[in-house]
């Protein structure tokens, strides 16, 4: 199978999905959307109400902003890829539940195999902290990090630079490194493998 084949295995599976409470109360799943062929992959929480409403992930008042980010670094929401650790909108919003992420994470980890990014941005606290465990939004926004030979870039989630002007500002200077970030992405990983690489020498008492 190709990718675009793969791509629409996953997202029929996540609409049919019944792993989980969140399958009672969604509308519409939210798989996620974009290109297949694209060095930067973008990821948030869950979806909102708009969402949930139609299927599609960022296209409410967030989803606008976001759009207006991605044109003034250069790119078209066309040419990247959207989507969420949590595919459902849980109730009223609230924060995503443990079985619910153990549930759900598979979608995205093999949306990520098929993509197969240099760098994934990560949008906002609960984003971060799927990724780096113990990563802080407030502490690590716009500053990259290796996670299983990638590169995650951690930014403020788009719906809090609308609840707060100085987050915009924050958010929208972050937004500007990302092109660098993906031009040094390969460069990024190897120094990480290459550092791996001495310490497992090291350990095995070739140094």
């Amino acid at each position: 199978m190709n990718k675009e084949e793969i791509d629409q295995q996953i997202s029929k599976a996540v609409i049919s999905c019944k792993k989980c409470r969140l399958c009672k109360t969604r509308k519409k799943a939210v798989p996620g959307e974009g290109s297949l062929i694209t060095s930067v992959i973008f990821v948030g929480e869950a979806p909102g109400q708009n969402e949930d409403e139609m299927g599609k992930p960022f296209v409410g008042r967030a989803g606008i902003l976001l759009t207006e980010l991605f044109k003034k670094i250069g790119y078209e929401r066309s040419q990247i890829w959207i989507g969420n650790v949590i595919k459902c909108r849980p109730p009223e919003n609230r924060a995503p539940m443990v079985d619910e992420l153990r549930n759900c994470a598979p979608y995205l980890e093999n949306q990520i195999k098929l993509i197969n990014p240099k760098v994934i941005v990560t949008l906002g606290r609960f984003a971060l902290e799927h990724f780096i465990k113990e990563g802080k939004i407030s502490r690590d926004h716009g500053i990259p990090q290796i996670w299983k030979g990638r590169v995650v870039f951690p930014v403020y989630h788009p719906a809090a630079a609308l609840r707060n002007p100085q987050v915009g500002i924050v958010l929208e200077k972050d937004f500007k490194k990302i092109p660098q970030v993906i031009n040094d992405a390969e460069e990024m990983i190897g120094k990480v493998k290459e550092k791996t690489t001495d310490q497992n020498r090291g350990q095995m008492g070739f140094l």
